[in-house]
């Protein structure tokens, strides 16, 4: 199986910051609308996951992050999942 690249400028993926950011005080249920999710939109779990991924490890997002429990965050908000056996190294 060939693996996944990201398909997207991960550069743009600097506006999840605001998300990751604004994570701590939401409220389980009500997650924002954001442009961070509207970039990975129509992505495969795969390929979201490695645009994240690389965007964290990138440090793009201009803050240390947890990587796992920052993609785990990220994806889950916008509705897309870590895939099975799939690690951010």
């Amino acid at each position: 199986m060939p693996m996944a690249t990201c398909p997207k400028d991960i550069l743009k993926l600097g506006v999840c910051a605001d998300l990751l950011g604004g994570l701590v005080g939401v409220v389980v249920g009500s997650p924002p609308v954001t442009p961070c999710c509207t970039l990975i939109q129509g992505l495969a779990d795969p390929e979201a996951a490695i645009c994240l991924c690389t965007a964290i490890k990138a440090n793009v997002l201009g803050i240390n992050l947890n990587v796992p429990v920052s993609l785990s965050l990220l994806l889950n908000v916008c509705g897309k999942k870590v895939p099975s056996g799939f690690k951010c190294e």
